[in-house]
């Protein structure tokens, strides 16, 4: 582990307490991985408002990570472990050895599905069933009843071991979940910019997260917090 730096450690408290709060906070990568940033809620402070801001000034997908062992106790696969087809054989992904798609659900009182309310809706829901799973109170049939699939909300699975597995925005975001103690359920949403076409700089996104008052962490500083 790298020796943290004072700027590196007010980074760090500065994301904790503001993801401790409730608040989004925005966190890019790695260089060398897929390089870059997320808006990153815990998913019980998500409403519809925050849904828009993800769609309009992220605008990525909008993705839930769930914690490994809640997957495990609501039966979420990974989707290329369950799906037959030639697209799911031989994923060369450039940054990394699998996705941690799973597949995606609507609430059930949910009308289309799409709307930022509607979205809002099952993914705050997704926060209190993710801690009733962890403890053993709600399981895939319980899911079932108040979950549809397919739907509009992506479900994320983390690694088992989180960073000690992998490295990329779903476990970073549910790493820091359990540094502060919330549900591990995290909405994960890339940031990307309209006029390259490609992914928001490094350099946009702290200006972004200045301009919004929001924490920004580099991934570097993160994991040495929390690895």
């Amino acid at each position: 582990m790298s020796r943290a730096t004072e700027t590196d450690l007010d980074a760090f408290e500065q994301v904790r307490d503001a993801f401790g709060a409730g608040d989004p906070v925005l966190i890019h990568d790695f260089d060398d991985r897929e390089g870059e940033t997320d808006l990153v809620y815990p998913a019980a402070s998500v409403d519809p408002a925050a849904v828009a801001r993800m769609r309009n000034d992220a605008g990525g997908l909008v993705c839930v990570a769930l914690a490994d062992d809640v997957a495990e106790s609501l039966a979420l696969p990974f989707m290329d472990d369950v799906l037959d087809h030639p697209a799911t054989a031989s994923h060369d992904l450039a940054y990394d050895s699998r996705s941690s798609f799973s597949f995606t659900v609507n609430h059930r009182d949910s009308f289309t599905g799409i709307t930022d309310r509607d979205r809002a809706m099952t993914i705050s829901r997704l926060a209190p069933v993710a801690d009733a799973a962890r403890a053993g109170d709600y399981d895939a049939t319980d899911f079932g009843n108040e979950f549809r699939a397919p739907g509009h909300v992506h479900l994320l699975r983390g690694a088992p071991n989180l960073l000690d597995d992998r490295q990329g925005h779903t476990e970073l975001g549910l790493a820091l979940a359990d540094e502060v103690d919330l549900p591990p359920a995290v909405v994960v949403c890339e940031m990307l910019d309209d006029h390259s076409g490609s992914a928001l700089s490094v350099s946009a996104a702290r200006e972004y997260a200045t301009r919004h008052e929001l924490a920004f962490i580099d991934g570097d500083s993160l994991l040495d917090e929390l690895a």
